[in-house]
Order: structure tokens, then sequence, then C-alpha cells
């Protein structure tokens, strides 16, 4: 699965080899084929198991414990840090490129990264809602800002100037100021 990773997130869909993915991956094309019967096989198999796997951090960082500010700081780190990785970009870049070819693989790989890094937002804030440090309308809606401001100097860098671009700022200073904004705007004043 990593060869078979590493090959499409680098040459595409289109110009990736079986052949190529089974000898980085040491085995025979044989037995490659004997467990994806084609390139689409194997494709949709990587993808899946790149959905399940790729939000792990995110998904810890709500484990956090603390005031508000420290909550939000950790999701934030966790999700800037994963928005930076090349690789993960890369995988963006990739599912949205076949979407056409492969729209169901797409449309559940997007909605993964949806439900697992929106729901974690959304989690943290629902959360400090109910403890009155900060107060919102509607959480999602407060956890699109929040990610907001965070993915458009990572993720949306990445993917328009390419997946080894970096931003020039430090991801702790993007996501200090994005939690204080957001806590300018949510905080209550137990929280302040």
């Amino acid at each position: 699965m990593a060869a078979a990773r590493a090959q499409f997130l680098r040459d595409g869909y289109r110009d990736a080899g079986m052949e190529v993915v089974a000898r980085a991956a040491s085995v025979s094309t044989a037995t490659l084929y004997a467990y994806f019967p084609g390139k689409a096989d194997l494709f949709r198999a990587v993808v899946l198991e790149t959905a399940r796997d790729i939000a792990a951090p995110v998904r810890e960082s709500i484990r956090t414990r603390g005031d508000a500010r420290t909550r939000l700081l950790a999701f934030a780190h966790a999700y800037a840090a994963f928005l930076s990785r090349p690789a993960n970009r890369a995988m963006f870049r990739l599912v949205t490129a076949e979407r056409r070819r492969f729209d169901d693989v797409a449309e559940y790989f997007l909605q993964g990264a949806r439900d697992e890094l929106g729901g974690a937002a959304i989690s943290v804030i629902a959360d400090l809602v109910q403890t009155g440090e900060i107060a919102v309308d509607k959480s999602s809606w407060a956890a699109g800002q929040l990610m907001g401001m965070i993915d458009h100097v990572t993720l949306v860098l990445g993917l328009t100037a390419g997946d080894d671009i970096q931003t020039r700022r430090p991801l702790a200073d993007i996501c200090d100021e994005a939690v204080e904004t957001f806590m300018a705007r949510y905080g209550t004043k137990a929280a302040n």
C-alpha cells in the first residue's frame, strides 16, 4: 500500500503502473494482481486506507484538557500541521484530480475529511460552549471560521503553489493568531 500510495502521489493515477508498484513493494506483479485485479482497485484501496488514517492526529488533539485557549490551540496546531504536510496536500490534489473517474472514492475521501476535521473542531467548540467559555450560535459555523483562518495559509497555499511550499510565518504564530481572533469574537468574560 505504501509503494502504491507513493507511486500515485508521485505520478498520478494515469501514469502510475502496476509493475512499478510491484517492484517498489518488492513483490511480483502477479502477487500484486492477486490482491488487486487492476489499477483502479489498487487506487481505491489506497485512497480508502489513507482516508481512515490521515486525520488521526487531529482527532487526538480534541482529547487535550485545559481552558479554551489551550484546547483550541491543540486543535489548531494539529490541524495546521495536517494541512502543511506535503503528502496530505498531494493526496487532496490527487483525489480531486481523479474525481470524475472515481466519484465514489472522492466523495468518501472528501466527506471523511470534512467529518473528521470539521467534526473535531465542532466537538471542541461545542464542549467549550457547554463549559461557558465561549458563546456561539452554531458550533459548525464557528468551526468553519476557525479552520478557515488556518487552512487559507496552509492548505490553499500548498494546493496552489505546490506541495513543498510552506508558509513563511511559523505555524505556531498562525495558530496563535487564529485562536486569539476566535477568542476575541466568541470568548466569554469567564474565559478572557
